[in-house]
């Protein structure tokens, strides 16, 4: 079975085509970072307005790397949401109009959901084919969610804790910003961290013992403080603005100080979510899953658990529409189909808490 994927829900505009939920026949990525750079962040009309510009050349780019035919497409899929509304309007309303102008079946599918898939899909022939083993738990990283979920089977999920406030890539991006690196920000502080060091600055981690959840606000709030020593900033100054005199700014440190606070939380919660739950494997995406640190400690962590780490492949981290049409083929598997008069929503949960 091929299933046309379509992903819209903010800022990269996508179309792939995926054999049985796991063989990536295409997967093409227009990203927007370049045109948001200059607003530090997704400006949400230009995003939406970009993509009713490149969905119709991406997708016929998508089919053409494929080399197949609409004959054999067997259905088609769009990210319902959660995501930018205006964003999530233009692919959810493409992928509508090809179910209908083809009369073929059409999933909306949670991108968060997509998220997890983007762990069991292979890239090219020589790779192993991978199954996924229940129960397992995922660990969902971007610039909008920080999430520990519990995944009993294909399509069944139980949400373990969440951000309170910051999702992870978000304060990645606003300290980036404090520290004068561009955006998006999570590659640069990468960059920079690996020639500082993490124990000269002992950022706080947010721990809210006795809960899966999460929280990077303050964590933030701590390195403005520090920024401010450095850069005189008036105390009325938006934490998350760049600075105006950079000259004697310690970025290495600081980068390596507030990366490390965030994969110290990441970490622990995750293993002890493992340990708590005994899960067969652990489930690393989203875009931060990218980070390098993270999924080095957090694999060395499980390795004394004896359980394996499913890190995202880190091509497949960012947005990209083969993990929609990935979870949208297990739907597919089990009869599951979408009316056309679905809307977006981009609050769209992707499970219901504990409790």
């Amino acid at each position: 079975m091929i299933v046309l994927g379509i992903e819209t829900s903010c800022d990269e505009t996508s179309v792939a085509l995926v054999e049985d939920g796991r063989d990536v026949l295409a997967n093409i990525v227009a990203s927007q970072a370049e045109l948001h750079r200059r607003y530090g962040g997704v400006f949400p009309e230009v995003a939406s307005r970009q993509h009713v510009l490149s969905v119709v050349p991406v997708a016929r780019e998508a089919m053409q790397q494929a080399q197949v035919g609409w004959e054999a497409v067997d259905a088609v899929a769009a990210t319902r949401g959660p995501g930018l509304v205006g964003s999530l309007v233009v692919g959810l309303n493409f992928a509508k109009a090809l179910a209908i102008a083809r009369a073929l079946p059409f999933i909306g599918v949670n991108h968060l959901e997509g998220h997890i898939y983007s762990a069991w899909l292979r890239l090219s022939a020589d790779e192993p084919p991978v199954e996924p083993r229940f129960p397992a738990l995922v660990l969902i990283v971007s610039g909008g969610h920080t999430e520990l979920v519990l995944m009993h089977g294909h399509g069944q999920y139980t949400l373990l804790g969440h951000t309170l406030d910051d999702a992870a890539g978000e304060a990645f991006d606003k300290v980036a910003r404090m520290l004068g690196l561009p955006y998006p920000g999570g590659p640069h502080i990468q960059r920079m961290a690996a020639q500082g060091n993490p124990d000269v600055f002992r950022f706080p981690r947010a721990w809210l013992p006795d809960t899966y959840h999460f929280s990077f606000s303050g964590l933030k709030t701590a390195v403005w403080r520090e920024v401010k020593k450095y850069t005189g900033a008036e105390a009325s100054s938006r934490p998350h603005a760049p600075p105006t005199n950079t000259e004697d700014l310690p970025v290495h440190d600081l980068a390596a100080g507030f990366q490390q606070a965030v994969v110290d939380v990441l970490v622990a919660k995750t293993v002890r979510a493992a340990r708590a739950f005994n899960v067969q494997e652990v489930v690393l995406a989203g875009g931060v899953a990218a980070n390098r640190p993270l999924r080095e400690q957090l694999a060395g962590a499980l390795h004394t658990l004896d359980i394996p780490l499913r890190p995202a492949p880190p091509t497949l981290c960012t947005d990209n529409a083969a993990m929609i049409a990935a979870a949208a083929y297990w739907r597919l598997r089990q009869g599951e189909r979408s009316s056309l008069d679905v809307d977006a929503e981009p609050n769209l949960p992707l499970a219901a808490p504990v409790g």
